[in-house]
């Protein structure tokens, strides 16, 4: 919607020298114009724009002047001074383009003079001999022969000297490159030079043909010939040489074969001679000489891929493929290429050539089609869709479609894009329809699954082929399919391309053949329809990409659709408002109008007058419990296509509506949209301002506006000002004492878009500014912010104050100031890590105040004079200087005391803070304008020093081998030499000679018992420890740690931040920068030494950030001697590595410590477009060192090299450059996993498993089998193919050791990975012929990993052999897996073997049962092949089979027959011998007889649950109306079960129980929610049950159990539940409420107690609605008996329901689980309508309110998912109004502060209804009171604070107390003003009125006690006394009012 602003185009102007001036003085007249005045005019001018205009006028000069003045001297000096002027501009320079084009005008007649003055200056450019300036040359050479005639006249007079030049250039760079070998700068300017040089060559020879053709054949001494021949040999060395980069590289290829083409002769010849080049095939008998003595290296030795690549780039690019001129020889060559591309496909993997070769086939396809038009009939049959050629092509395809760089897949698509025209080029002519290779195509296509991401683009290119009706002919649910796929992002925008194409075609196919309008109605159908249903009922996610997506584009296609969206969606927008997991109606159209609207389909004002969308409909979607509906809503009012259109009335009301209720949303997406949409409103309000202003100026265009807006421009901007300043109110209004984290980041960054847009440029009017609105209260608020405990508040706020500091600092007093900054110095110093950060934002600000040196800086540092007189140097930076001094200060005094007790150091002054604030202050200097050089290069001296000195005082411990338990936590006088024995004791065991000799641990212990007598007999340290008059401090381990590590951090991010003020150009040791290179190379070793040395994570990590900003810097310096040191280093470590020292100090556990953040941080500073060098050589080394050739070699060198791998296999910087190491790492983490050595075989698999996610992507669901992070075989075995041979061999070394004939178990330990990774791969449908990567070795070798020993392993193996069998080879395969089986017969029964079979095939079985092709008739055959083969194993499901391990994996294949099974409705007679089979397979069963075994037997329980699931299984399908009513004699017999249900929940093991009472469960809420029929099969299987579950609730001992009995009793109907009760249980309904409240008291299971809650309640409901029924009937006195004893059975006793009640309460405590408060916030909401909105008062006023307390608590809980259930309540509520009251619109589905508001609100409402008012309100203060101890609460807090170190005090994510506070009291307020309400009984509110006035007086007390500036130094206590006393004050407020109120009606009464 904000448009960019243009850029200015900068042009330089050219000046002349004296010489020139003087030249042109000599001929310009005064007074006249001729052209030398012109031109001197010209040069006078210091604008080039303005030369630009001046130059334009030269020709309509010259063309004035007669013919004979071009013997005029004048001219030609003029011309002379042109052309001087012309070479001497810059390339890019806008007055060189204007020069050219203006001299291409000029006349004939001074066309000779001019060139001879261009010839003259062109040829003192060619004598340039710098090679640095040859660029200069090759441009202007360049611009000569661009569309400039004069230029190429001048070219082709100095042709020779030109190619010379040339010839000469390309020698003289190539020689500087070779000498700068290393230095990267350098090198690269080279690189882009030589590239120019081989340009302009090509270009010569391709515009100037004419000059070599003349006199090129004639002889070969000619020096035409020899340059030519010099450059042909210059080329193609370019194109050998590996070193050059790889566009230099591509260009030669270009070059040799266009000079190749200019010089062969016959020219017939040609392409014979490039084919015999690529295919190696050179006979150098037929071939020129001169074409071997220049290009020698092409014809004799084989060629690198590389070169192929580029010569066959080359071809394509410079030979003629148009219009046949190559004859056969070209074809040959066409089709020559392609197979050399092809092969050159499975080679080249580097990205950079992987993208190379994709951008060459495309080439290719072009060229393919070019020599189509007017090939041979021969070409066309070999390009023809079913041709070789293609098919490979095609296989490239479906290999690259999926590629990781997007480049290489926007290529496959445009070649399968050209593929398929060229099909279609070749069949034109032909009239079969349709064509079977588009039909063919389009069925394998179809036939892939949605996650191929390739599918999407290739339809789309189908389509366009095809058209959209030829495919949904195929499959009309394509459309519903696609938007199916849209809840996943990745997804999401290929499925809208496909969809836009789609529908597109089909609107186009439509129009052109239907000529009525109806067509429109099928089209929506088609592509709206299903749109419409997935935006009102879709997931989150689903519906968000669609409408990102897919919206846009359909209303792009059909902006009349619109309105038949509106119309559906409106018409049940109110009856379908959503939910919090859909949007609803209301939330479909939500999102259909705001996107019109943001596309400028329809105007927000039309669609509002038009009553299309009301007020209230846009308010229920803008607090929708729904974020998204929400962020539709306030999108709908923000977005327009306009930026200046006027904000009206109604939408700043909706806005300002919107601000009440959602800046306390918790989601950051959410926080990060509203600002978004807010920031667009303000720009519009700031646009459309300025436009106003105009209109207001421009009085003449007034009128007109007043007829169009009707409203006045002036009270326009008034309006927009009142609300900004609202606006701006709320916003510092939630910032509030106690205000959520997401309210203030929602708040400040609201503000911080205000602040930067309406910020007023010089001169013009502003409609609102920030400024006016701040005050000193609002400025104390945003300093306050820097106390959050959250860093991204104190950013905000920081930035906000920076915007407004003028103001700011002048709402400051001095006094105040002073109290800040002494803070601040304090924070720093805390021994609180995030005191530091606040210390540094609060100094941060004050460096900017200019008077801060006198006020606060005076007291700590002594004045310097020569900085303070000159008032007029930066503030900023006189004030950093000081406080950087004042803080190195302090910090080196500390450092100082720390040397002699660390542990002092670590409890009253961590030195941490002190350096966090210095690098703080030092990250906003602007350090290239800096006044006191001098004196930062000594402060940056210091600064440094100080780093090495405090870095030496901790690094022992974070050095240590553990550092994490370092200190004891008691503290005895001893402490410090304690420390000392301490770092001794655990001086680093993990180095290399730590493998290498076992430690002698007395003589160990004797050694240090010595050393610490020594300690001992030296003076005791810590005598300093103990201060005059205090104890000795208590230290923890913890503490001294954190001390130790942060400093380490603080020291490194400092010294990185130092390194960044080297200036790039430092060479000498005294440059004029802040640091020396002297200074950089010590930082860097220190580095290096602690990266190496570190064990604790925390100080690696961090000396990490440091280590990369030095890195990074090195990488861009001019100094020879440190950009080298990255390598120097490396090699260093490497070598280090290798050497397998024992005296190596480098750490050989803890994943190597810090040596892989070392290598990481080394490799990812090389620059990106380099060779990446360092990176091979690396990757070599580590990977020969990580799969040893040889047994003997070192462990630890290879532990090293596997971690070091992983890290860089991790690291994303390194991107595709890693890829070609992957198959490489993935053989030495599988060959690694096979070590006898632990240390090895761990390390192996943490690469492993980097390197699965490196591969396949970040796992991000859950569903282990999805095929998300998956890839086919051939993608995966084409991007590795070095894997294919070492995992087919890997394999088949594995299942040899699983020989099924030796005795001994062999367990291989690398089957596990094998299979981990087979398992990702799956086959694909365009698997064609091609392949030599296929699939099917595989096969056998999975099938008998099924045979493996490890159970695990053999689950793996029915998993991984899925992807391998192709869909239609599934009935196959498992039939011979069947037959496999042994019969019962069989002498030998291996069981390992009949498992791992078994679950080979009820894996196969799952997913061709999950397939798509249920439909055929061959699966069907299949399925009954099977089935029949299955019947001749059972013996394995029945006793027979003595395994219960393998009987259940029997019984799990036939449980998902039967279960698939009772999914057909057709069941034919076989089928019923399949349910006569199972019956008989359940009744020989253990389960019908009893059950012989104990539970301990291995597989025991498993087959019970297997047995189980059939037995339930069965009953379903049985049960069910095609077998009950059938009446085939089979039928019958099938129909009786040999189990029933209630067998099964009698049964002894409760896991059998567990599953029956699941199906109840199931079958029962299939039931209560209609989707199974009244009177369906299942119903018979509940009939009679509640008996059995009423004795099994009240005897069952497995929790499990008895949750779900409970909740199948819940959700059963009360009326024929309790009738049994007392038959069953012996109990009335009253005693089974009581006895369902006893079990939520007693029992320990949050489950039991949440269900046991809501059956007690429902039990309450149903007993008090009976009660309320029964007792209106009885007329007074007449009751009958038996109505009587009803009605005391119902009546619940008052203790009963007390107790109920009270465990409400319980339940919706702070500290419960959600699933209680989930529990009680569903009770409530049951309750709702019955007891908390009844006209009556059920069950008493305190009671009533009690629960209504539970609401206001569970709305304000921490938790989304308890407040959404929450508000729930009030949707019921606010339901009941509305039909009840008959209102037109009530906010129902409403966020929580929403629904808080209304809560309030009905609470009122209901108070009058009860007529309760005087006792309600006093209820009500009461809660606005609160109940704290104040004191206790102070005190308690205090003692905390002190103990944990990183304990933040209560943090707040969501419940704001005064929100609550201010919502109550509006609500009260609005009460007693409503009802005049008096309170005649003053002693309760007296009593209110003592407590709150004493309370008032001890938060007075209590706030006085406090520190200065108490919200910095105790904010968790400042902040509760704050809330407090807010909360007193609104409460005396209403009590005031209630008693002022009775007095004026006493006095009243007594008059």
């Amino acid at each position: 919607m904000v448009l960019k602003k243009k850029k200015e185009i900068q042009v330089d102007a050219f000046f002349l020298d004296q010489q020139q001036l003087e030249k042109l003085q000599m001929f310009s007249k005064a007074g006249e114009q001729n052209l030398a005045s012109l031109l001197l005019h010209c040069a006078q001018l210091s604008d080039g724009i303005q030369q630009i205009q001046c130059i334009k006028q030269i020709i309509p000069l010259v063309k004035k002047m007669d013919q004979n003045s071009a013997c005029d001297p004048m001219v030609k000096a003029c011309l002379d001074v042109l052309g001087e002027t012309y070479f001497s501009l810059g390339a890019k320079n806008p007055l060189k383009k204007v020069l050219a084009s203006s001299l291409n005008g000029l006349p004939e007649q001074f066309m000779t003079l001019a060139v001879q003055s261009f010839v003259c200056c062109l040829r003192e450019e060619l004598k340039t001999t710098d090679v640095y300036l040859y660029r200069k040359v090759l441009d202007n050479l360049t611009s000569c022969m661009e569309d400039f005639s004069l230029g190429r006249a001048s070219i082709k007079n100095l042709f020779e000297e030109v190619l010379q030049f040339l010839q000469k250039s390309l020698l003289d760079i190539q020689e500087e490159n070779r000498k700068n070998h290393g230095n990267r700068i350098v090198q690269t300017q080279l690189m882009h030079d030589l590239l120019i040089a081989i340009k302009v060559s090509m270009m010569l020879v391709q515009k100037l043909q004419e000059n070599i053709q003349g006199s090129l054949w004639k002889h070969h001494e000619s020096f035409v010939w020899q340059s030519m021949c010099s450059l042909l040999k210059s080329s193609t060395n370019f194109l050998m040489d590996a070193t050059l980069l790889q566009t230099v590289q591509t260009t030669s290829g270009l070059a040799v074969i266009l000079y190749t083409k200019a010089m062969y002769e016959p020219v017939e010849e040609l392409p014979a001679l490039v084919s015999d080049l690529l295919l190696g095939s050179m006979k150098q008998a037929g071939v020129p000489a001169w074409f071997v003595s220049n290009c020698g290296s092409l014809c004799t030795e084989e060629l690198p891929d590389s070169v192929l690549l580029f010569l066959c780039h080359g071809a394509l690019a410079m030979l003629e493929w148009k219009n046949g001129s190559m004859g056969e020889n070209g074809e040959k060559l066409l089709l020559d290429i392609a197979s050399v591309l092809l092969s050159l496909s499975s080679e080249l993997k580097e990205s950079s050539m992987a993208t190379s070769l994709s951008r060459i086939l495309a080439i290719w396809t072009n060229s393919a089609l070019a020599a189509l038009v007017s090939g041979s009939p021969d070409l066309k049959i070999k390009l023809n869709g079913n041709s070789d050629v293609i098919g490979k092509l095609l296989e490239y395809i479906y290999t690259h479609w999926e590629h990781p760089l997007d480049a290489v897949r926007h290529q496959t698509k445009l070649i399968f894009k050209n593929l398929l025209q060229i099909h279609q080029t070749t069949i034109t002519g032909s009239n079969e329809k349709p064509d079977p290779f588009f039909a063919r195509l389009i069925k394998r296509l179809l036939s892939l699954e949605w996650h191929v991401k390739g599918k999407y683009a290739s339809l789309g290119c189908l389509v366009e082929c095809v058209g959209t009706e030829n495919i949904l002919q195929l499959d009309r649910t394509i459309p519903v399919q696609i938007l199916d796929v849209m809840n996943d992002q990745s997804l999401a925008p290929y499925a809208s391309d496909l969809l836009e194409t789609m529908f597109t075609n089909h609107k186009a196919h439509f129009t052109l053949s239907i000529q009525e309008s109806t067509w429109i109605d099928r089209w929506h159908d088609i592509w709206v329809s299903p749109l419409l249903v997935i935006l009102c009922e879709g997931n989150h996610d689903q519906t968000t990409y669609i409408i990102d997506y897919y919206l846009p584009k359909l209303l792009k296609c059909s902006p009349d659709s619109l309105s038949y969206m509106i119309k559906i969606l409106q018409a049940s927008a109110d009856a379908n408002l959503g939910s919090r997991s859909t949007r609803g109606a209301l939330g479909a159209l939500m999102a259909c109008l705001r996107t019109a609207r943001a596309h400028g389909h329809l105007e927000l004002s039309t669609i509002m007058s038009n009553g299309l969308v009301s007020t209230e409909c846009i308010k229920q979607g803008l607090v929708h419990q729904h974020n998204q509906v929400c962020i539709d809503a306030l999108g709908l009012l923000c977005e327009t296509h306009r930026s200046t259109e006027i904000v009206s009335m109604e939408e700043m009301e909706l806005i300002q509506f919107f601000l009440m209720y959602n800046l306390n949303s918790q989601s950051p997406s959410v926080r990060q949209q509203i600002g978004s949409l807010l920031r667009k409103l303000f720009c519009r309000i700031q646009e459309s301002s300025q436009v106003l202003y105009k209109l207001e100026q421009n009085k003449t265009k007034q009128e007109l506006l007043e007829n169009s807006t009707k409203r006045h421009p002036l009270g326009i901007l008034q309006q927009y000002k009142d609300f900004m300043s609202s606006v701006c109110d709320r916003l510092f209004e939630v910032l509030f004492p106690g205000s959520s984290h997401p309210t203030r980041f929602s708040a400040l960054s609201i503000l911080g878009s205000i602040a930067e847009i309406f910020s007023a440029p010089k001169g013009q009017a502003q409609v609102f500014q920030l400024d006016q609105e701040i005050d000193s209260a609002r400025v104390r608020t945003l300093i306050q912010c820097f106390a959050s405990t959250f860093e991204e508040i104190k950013v905000l706020a920081f930035g906000l104050l920076m915007k407004l500091r003028d103001v700011a600092f002048n709402l400051q007093d001095s006094e105040n100031l002073d109290l800040l900054f002494q803070a601040a110095v304090d924070l720093s110093t805390s021994t609180k890590p995030y005191d530091c950060v606040t210390a540094s934002y609060l100094l941060n600000f004050l460096v900017h105040h200019n008077r801060l040196q006198h006020i606060s800086l005076g007291k700590w540092v002594e004045h310097n004079p020569q900085i303070g007189e000159n008032t007029s140097i930066n503030t900023v930076e006189k004030n950093t200087l000081a406080v950087i001094k004042l803080l190195l200060v302090n910090v080196e005094e500390e450092i100082f005391k720390a040397k002699k007790s660390l542990l002092q150091a670590a409890a009253s002054f961590p030195m941490y803070g002190r350096v966090h604030c210095i690098t703080g202050a030092l990250q906003q200097l602007p350090f290239n304008n800096l006044t006191f050089i001098a004196e930062w290069k000594e402060m940056v001296a210091r600064l440094i020093l100080m780093s090495y000195k405090l870095s030496a005082v901790v690094s022992p411990v974070v050095q240590s081998s553990s550092p994490e338990g370092l200190i004891p936590m008691d503290s005895d006088s001893e402490s410090s030499g304690r420390l000392q024995m301490i770092l001794h004791e655990i001086q680093p065991q993990d180095t290399n000679d730590y493998f290498m000799q076992a430690k002698i641990l007395t003589e160990h212990c004797k050694v240090e018992s010595e050393k610490l007598a020594d300690h001992r007999s030296m003076e005791n340290i810590c005598t300093e420890m103990r201060g005059k008059e205090r104890q000795t401090c208590d230290v923890t381990a913890q503490m001294v740690l954190v001390c130790c590590w942060r400093s380490m951090k603080e020291v490194s991010l400092l010294l990185g931040t130092l390194c960044k003020l080297l200036p790039s150009q430092a060479t000498s040791e005294h440059s004029d920068g802040l640091i020396t290179v002297e200074q950089v190379k010590n930082i860097g070793d220190y580095f290096k030494h602690h990266l190496l040395q570190s064990r604790h994570r925390g100080a690696f990590e961090l000396a990490y950030a440091g280590f990369v900003q030095l890195t990074e810097m090195l990488s861009r310096c001019n100094s020879e001697s440190l950009r080298k040191m990255p390598e120097q280093w490396l090699s260093c470590v490497l070598k280090e590595i290798k050497s397998c020292d024992p005296s190596s100090t480098l750490c050989a556990t803890r994943r190597s410590a810090g040596i892989p953040f070392y290598i990481q941080a080394l490799l990812a500073s090389e620059p990106k477009k380099s060779k990446t060098d360092l990176l091979k050589m690396t990757m070599k080394e580590l990977i020969s060192l990580a799969a040893p050739l040889n047994e003997s070699s070192s462990v630890i060198p290879q532990v090293h090299a596997l971690n070091i791998l992983r890290a860089l296999f991790r690291d994303t910087r390194l991107g595709e450059n890693i890829m070609p190491y992957v198959a490489d790492g993935i053989q030495a983490a599988i060959l690694g996993f096979m070590s006898p050595i632990w240390a090895v075989r761990n390390s192996s698999t943490l690469l492993f498993s980097a390197l699965i996610t490196r591969i396949f992507g970040v796992k991000r669901g859950k569903d282990e089998n999805s095929k998300k992070n998956r890839m086919t075989g051939r993608e995966f075995f084409s991007r590795f193919p070095s894997l294919y041979p070492f995992l087919l061999k890997q394999l088949e070394v594995v299942t040899n050791t699983l020989n099924s004939e030796a005795e001994e178990l062999k367990i291989h330990p690398s089957l596990f990975l094998l299979l981990l990774i087979l398992g990702r791969l799956y086959p694909s449908p365009m698997d064609g012929t091609y392949s030599a990567l296929s699939m099917a070795p595989f096969v056998p070798f999975i099938i008998r990993c099924g045979h493996s020993p490890v159970y695990r392993s053999r689950e793996m193996s029915g998993r991984a052999l899925v992807p391998f069998v192709m869909v239609n080879e599934v009935p196959q395969t498992v039939l011979c897996l069947l037959e496999g089986l042994p019969d019962f017969t069989s002498p030998c029964i291996r069981q390992n073997n009949i498992h791992g079979t078994l679950l080979q095939v009820f894996h196969l079985l799952q997913s061709y049962l999950e397939s798509k092709q249920l439909v055929s008739s061959d699966f069907q055959q299949g399925l009954g092949d099977i089935i029949t083969c299955i019947g001749t194993k059972l013996w394995l499901a029945k006793r027979t089979n003595p395994c219960l391990v393998t009987r259940a994996a029997c019984l799990d294949v036939l449980v998902m027959l039967s279960t698939h099974l009772g999914k057909f409705q057709k069941q034919g007679m076989q089928l019923f011998g399949f349910w006569e089979e199972m019956n008989r397979v359940i009744s020989d069963s253990e389960l019908v007889s009893s059950i012989p075994y104990s539970s301990a037997v291995p597989g025991l329980i498993q087959y019970l649950q297997s047995i189980t699931k059939l037995v339930i299984s069965v009953l379903s399908v049985t049960a069910g109306p095609d077998i009950q009513d059938s009446s085939s004699p089979v039928a019958k017999k099938v129909a009786k079960p040999s189990l029933s249900i209630v067998h099964l929940l009698h049964c002894e093991f409760h896991e059998v129980r567990l599953l029956a009472l699941e199906a109840i469960l199931l079958w029962l809420k299939q039931i209560n929610s209609k989707q199974i029929a009244e009177g369906g099969g299942v119903l018979c299987l509940l009939t009679d049950l509640e008996g059995t579950l009423l004795t099994m609730a009240s005897k069952e001992k497995n929790l499990q159990c008895f949750c779900k009995v409970l909740e199948i009793l819940y959700n059963m109907d009360l009326r024929n539940v309790l009738p049994k009760t007392e038959c069953f249980i012996n109990m009335n309904a009253n005693e089974l409420l009581t006895w369902s409240l006893n079990i939520v008291d007693t029992s320990n299971s949050t489950e039991v107690q949440s269900i046991a809650l809501k059956f007690a309640s429902k039990l309450v409901i149903h007993l008090l609605q009976n009660h309320q029924q029964l007792w209106p009937g009885c007329p007074n006195g007449g009751q009958s008996l038996q109505v009587l004893e009803a009605l005391f059975e119902l009546q619940i006793s008052e203790v009963v329901l007390k107790k109920w009640v009270q465990l409400i309460v319980y339940f919706c405590g702070d500290e419960q689980q959600t699933e209680m408060l989930l529990a009680a916030a569903e009770v409530l909401k049951s309750v709702t309508s019955f007891l908390l909105i009844n006209e009556k008062l059920i069950l008493g006023l305190s009671d009533t309110l009690t629960m209504w307390k539970c609401v206001v608590l569970l709305l304000q809980n921490e938790d989304l998912v308890v407040r959404d259930a929450a508000a729930e309540v009030i949707q019921v509520a606010q339901s009941e109004k509305k039909s009840s009251e008959g209102t037109e619109f009530a906010l129902r589905i409403v966020n929580a502060p929403m629904a808080l508001d209304l809560a309030f609100g009905v609470l009122c409402e209901q108070l009058q209804r009860w007529g309760e008012i005087c006792a309600g309100v006093l209820i009500l203060l009461e809660w606005l009171l609160g109940d704290s101890n104040l004191k206790e609460d102070s005190e308690t807090s205090a003692t905390e604070e002190d103990h944990y170190l990183f304990d933040k005090g209560e943090v707040n994510f969501w419940a704001e107390e005064l929100t609550h506070v201010s919502q109550l009291s509006k609500h009260l307020l609005l009460l007693i003003s409503m009802t005049h309400l008096t309170l005649p009984d003053h002693r309760e509110l007296n009593r209110l009125s003592r407590i709150a006035l004493d309370q008032a007086q001890l938060v007075g007390h209590l706030l006085r006690e406090l520190p200065p500036t108490p919200e910095f130094s105790k904010t968790t206590e400042f902040t509760r006394l704050a809330i407090q006393n807010e909360r007193i004050s609104v409460c005396l407020k209403i009590l005031n009012l209630l008693k002022s109120d009775d007095t004026c009606k006493n006095e009243n009464l007594d008059k």
